[in-house]
This record gives structure tokens, sequence and C-alpha cells, in this order.
């Protein structure tokens, strides 16, 4: 039987250790050429609103253990200038509603054995590479969190940082008063430590260990001029990368891989994070969902910096080297490998924990040759 895993089912089984865990093991499997992945890859269409995208987003990989996942993304893509800021925002049929899954099969026999909601994994598998980064790159001594956003992926980076350092301190700003007050109220009733709801982002900065910009903002968000010696700095959404004044300062970097390049091609992707073909004009692709012109065309930051962890894991190099560095830390373009390797841990732990909906594999096959 073939599971129907919700993320309901997700939270109810699926840890942050259990997420850091999985990801850690995918990463060195990659490293050693025992999993493989490829870069996420979009499809752009305009719609008949020339204000909104069609967006079809895909990423997979898989691994000699057994599992293979492809991650499915249909989206209708907006642009939206949000207290100055652009960001983007995203829905499937109408706002507040999303479609994003992931179909996992084992390599073994090629059996589709689940298809998962990927609400509460994605959340996870960010706050995870977060969480990794701290682990290697962040002060032993760090206690005190700054943080730029208050939303999903704010939730799941306290989850990680918590797991790893002994934090006593979060400092959080974002534009929506009731919103950072409410997280704010949240986060200190969940950790029980000392939460400040900002009113002004520079003030996250002011003694913090770490520095998480968490946000969809399509442009850097963070302020390279209030980074203090000795933090280590986590950047995701829109933007994927922080200012230059950031990169600047940055002493050293840690990248957790790339993905291996298709045979034959070794031009293709190099590391860049995301690949997009567009049914569109470039000069329109730009305006329309590239606000910075960089986006997707990065391939790490701070590369004369850069570490890479399964050197920093094997002993072969050394991830923060004293405690007034400045530290940065990224994934790489493994969306793919996370996926098989999460979404696999959440499926055992589905299967054996009696959750899911069993629907009959047979369903998914057929007696004509594909």
């Amino acid at each position: 039987m073939t599971l129907i895993i919700n993320n309901d089912d997700v939270h109810a089984v699926l840890t942050m250790e259990d997420t850091m865990a999985a990801l850690e093991k995918s990463y060195l499997d990659l490293s050693a050429s025992r999993a493989v992945c490829r870069p996420r890859i979009d499809i752009q269409i305009p719609t008949s609103d020339p204000d909104k995208t069609y967006q079809w987003g895909t990423m997979e990989g898989g691994s000699m253990d057994g599992y293979f996942a492809v991650r499915m993304k249909s989206d209708v893509v907006t642009q939206e200038n949000h207290n100055g800021i652009p960001t983007e925002n995203k829905y499937c049929v109408r706002p507040g509603r999303w479609c994003g899954l992931i179909f996992l099969t084992s390599i073994k026999n090629g059996e589709p054995l689940a298809l998962l909601n990927d609400g509460v994994l994605q959340h996870m598998r960010v706050g995870a590479d977060g969480g990794i980064g701290a682990k290697y790159m962040a002060r032993e001594n760090a206690e005190v969190i700054g943080m730029l956003g208050s939303g999903g992926m704010s939730r799941s980076h306290m989850d990680a940082f918590m797991a790893v350092r002994d934090i006593k301190k979060l400092q959080v700003f974002s534009p929506t008063k009731a919103n950072r007050e409410s997280f704010a109220a949240e986060m200190r009733d969940k950790f029980e430590i000392e939460v400040v709801a900002c009113d002004a982002p520079e003030q996250v900065y002011r003694g913090a260990d770490i520095v998480a910009a968490l946000t969809d903002a399509t442009v850097p968000v963070t302020d390279g001029a209030c980074i203090e010696a000795g933090t280590h700095v986590v950047v995701i959404g829109g933007s994927g990368a922080p200012d230059d004044t950031t990169i600047e300062k940055i002493d050293r970097s840690l990248r957790f891989g790339n993905a291996p390049q298709p045979w034959g091609l070794p031009e293709f992707g190099k590391g860049k994070s995301r690949l997009t073909y567009a049914a569109m004009t470039p000069e329109i692709a730009e305006t329309r969902l590239s606000p910075d012109g960089k986006r997707g065309g990065r391939t790490a930051v701070a590369e004369d910096h850069l570490v890479w962890l399964a050197d920093v894991l094997s002993g072969d190099a050394k991830g923060r080297e004293s405690d007034d560095q400045i530290t940065y830390s990224e994934r790489g373009n493994l969306q793919g490998a996370q996926f098989y390797a999460v979404a696999g841990r959440a499926y055992e732990l589905a299967r054996d924990a009696g959750r899911g909906r069993e629907i009959p594999t047979d369903w998914f096959l057929q007696d004509i040759r594909d």
C-alpha cells in the first residue's frame, strides 16, 4: 500500500533532531557520491493578469540507501511591495492555499511509497539547515538570537537553534507590529527565554550571537553596518543572500555542498540554487520575477572564505577559527537531496506509528510500457 501523509501526520512524528540528522547524512552521502540530486528548476508562464505568473517548480534526489523523491510546487506568483521592501507572494487556487507535494519512491523496485504534503516538512528542512550551520559555525557560548521575520520559517529556525545552542534571548523584528509581538509571546511561552519584540530592525543586531534573516523579501534585508564581531549569519527567503556589506565582513563561509553536474554538461547550472525556464522575454522575466537582477545567479557567498561541510565533519578543515570571526552558512543547491532524506524519515516514522492514509499501490501502476 502507498501512504498519503498530510501535514498533521508529519508534525506528529518528525522532530527537528530527526530532520537535522537526516540532512547531515544526506549531505555526507552526496560528497561521497552515494547520493545524487539536481538544483531546483522552475517553469514560468505569464497569465492573463499582467501582475501574476504561473510557476511550476521541482527538485529531486535519491540515495543508494533506498529512497528517491521529487518535490513539486504549483504556484501563482505575485510581486508586491511591503513597507518599501519588494516581496514575493504565491498561492494555489486562492490566497491562503498552496500546493506542494513530495512523491517518495523506493530505488529497490521503483515502488511508490508515499505522497506527502510538503508544508511542515518544508519548514523543518529549512530550519534544520539553519541549525546545522549554527552547530558548526556559531560560537559555542552563543545565547542571543537576532531575528528578522516572524513567520513559519522563524518558528522552525528557533526549534533548530534551541537544539544546538543554549539560547537565552531572542530579539525579533518584522514590519507588522502585531505579528512580531504575537511571535515574541509564542516563543517566550514555548522556550521560557527572554524575548524582545524590537521596534526597528537595527535593534536585533545588538549583542546578537546569531543573526537570522528569514523573510520573503526579494532583496537583501540584512544590514552589514550593524553586524557585530563574532556573529554567525543565516539568510533564507527570496533574496537568498546577505547584503554586500555583510558579505564583505564574512571571515568564514560554510557551504553544505553542490549538486553534481550532469554527465557531459560540466557547465550546467554550476552552483546555482535555481534554474528557470520562462515563456517570456528576459526583460519581462527580470522586471516581474527578479527585481534585483541576481536571483538564481549566485553560486556561493564569500567564496574566498569558503569551507565545505564534509571537510569540517571529517576534520580536514575548521569551521569557526576564532570567537571574533563573522561566519555564514548556506545549503548550496542541494534542495533535491533534502526531500528524499527528510521525506524518507517522515515516511518511516508515520508508517511505524500507523499514521497516514493507505491507498492501493496498484492505482499508480499500469500494464502499458511507458
